[in-house]
């Protein structure tokens, strides 16, 4: 019924993602505006994203399915995301726009599907609901928590400072996520 040092921390370093990628939610729209972006532009680069990452994560999913570096893909997955989020400083329009949410979309699907596969192998009880509602709850609640904070600092100080808070989040959950690899949670 508890929760391995393993699920621990995936769950913690996810939480922390979520919490970083949160920031900027229902944002997105009114940053891809601020860059010369229409509800067109908007339109094409979630979907881009949306595409690239459904495509990806069956790539991924082949890629690793009994590969032995699954924690280090998903590791580098973390790390490309958080180097991408600080990206967001330097794009001035939306073909950047586009190439970043592609970016976004092959992090992404370096480590969702990888996480989902480490969270369970690493259940000792596989069946329990409740450790599945924290994998699945966390992300909203954390989000939903971020999203608030997110339009403080964008309308208070602005962008960049926001997506630098964001990055360095992200920074820290690939941190926590790497001691799957080199920390005493390697399995």
């Amino acid at each position: 019924m508890k929760l391995t040092k393993a699920t621990k921390i995936l769950l913690l370093a996810s939480s922390l993602w979520y919490f970083g990628e949160g920031l900027f939610g229902p944002l997105f729209a009114i940053y891809a505006e601020k860059i010369g972006g229409d509800m067109l532009d908007i339109t094409w680069a979630w979907a881009l994203y949306l595409v690239v990452t459904g495509i990806s994560y069956g790539v991924v999913g082949k890629l690793f399915m009994r590969s032995n570096y699954k924690k280090h893909a998903m590791i580098f997955g973390y790390g490309l995301n958080a180097v991408l989020t600080f990206c967001y400083i330097f794009v001035h329009n939306t073909q950047e726009l586009f190439l970043l949410q592609i970016g976004l979309g092959i992090a992404e699907a370096l480590s969702t599907p990888i996480w989902d596969s480490l969270f369970a192998s690493n259940l000792e009880d596989k069946e329990n609901s409740f450790h599945w509602s924290l994998a699945s709850g966390h992300t909203h609640f954390v989000s939903g928590i971020a999203i608030a904070i997110g339009g403080l600092i964008a309308n208070y100080v602005s962008f960049e400072a926001l997506f630098i808070v964001m990055g360095c989040i992200q920074v820290l959950a690939t941190l926590i996520q790497s001691t799957l690899v080199f920390g005493k949670a390697n399995k």
